[in-house]
């Protein structure tokens, strides 16, 4: 009996050497952690594209305005958290409380930054685990009654899946561009295989994200 052929990787060999910067981080939250599982990987995904799709357009104006509206929903969202970070650790001083939250399952994660804004909104995944932690905190010290805690995750976390679906839909409205120009091919085989990959400590595992637009 012949031998089976191996069936050939899904994951497609790309032509270009794509540079990056590791950055480890820990997530703590189970909130932070949703956004990872439900979020972090596409928008991760999406930002590369943007960057790598408006490099194939050739459009420099075009890339200067969505840069510029990425960085702003980014930098504006993570300045709210900020602020509301710092009224909670106000709230925290009042009750007197000062033993930090712990968390059962933390997660320590490696992440491949390839663009500037992808950065940005990995900071802002750490900034809301710090907001969730001062919730939980004041919250397992009897400062916020049950409906205060779940209103308060639920909303911050929705608002920054939220900033996510805006990104991803500027990608969609890249590459929409992009075949408008003929250069479709050309883009599919530059983020087909993605050069941001996440590891997770204690696994071993690498997980990289769709690149594909749905």
């Amino acid at each position: 009996m012949a031998a089976t052929a191996p069936k050939p990787s899904a994951r497609r060999e790309s032509r270009y050497s794509r540079p990056y910067v590791p950055e480890t981080i820990k997530v703590q939250s189970q909130h932070a952690q949703r956004v990872l599982e439900r979020g972090f990987f596409r928008v991760a995904a999406a930002l590369y594209a943007i960057d790598v799709v408006l490099r194939i357009i050739g459009d420099d104006d075009e890339m200067d305005q969505v840069d510029g509206i990425v960085d702003a929903m980014i930098q504006v969202f993570a300045q709210r958290m900020e602020a509301e970070i710092q009224r909670l650790e106000g709230q925290r001083k009042q009750h007197g409380i000062t033993k930090p939250v712990a968390y059962t399952l933390p997660r320590t994660l490696t992440v491949k930054i390839s663009s500037p804004q992808l950065a940005l909104y990995t900071t802002l995944v750490q900034v809301l685990d710090r907001l969730m932690m001062e919730i939980d905190v004041l919250w397992l010290n009897r400062a916020l009654s049950n409906k205060e805690r779940k209103h308060a995750v639920y909303a911050w976390r929705v608002e920054l899946l939220d900033v996510g679906r805006k990104i991803v839909q500027l990608e969609r409205r890249a590459r929409e561009a992009a075949a408008r120009q003929g250069k479709a091919a050309e883009v599919e085989e530059a983020t087909g295989d993605v050069a941001i990959v996440v590891e997770e400590a204690g696994e071993g595992a690498e997980t990289a994200p769709e690149t594909t637009a749905a």
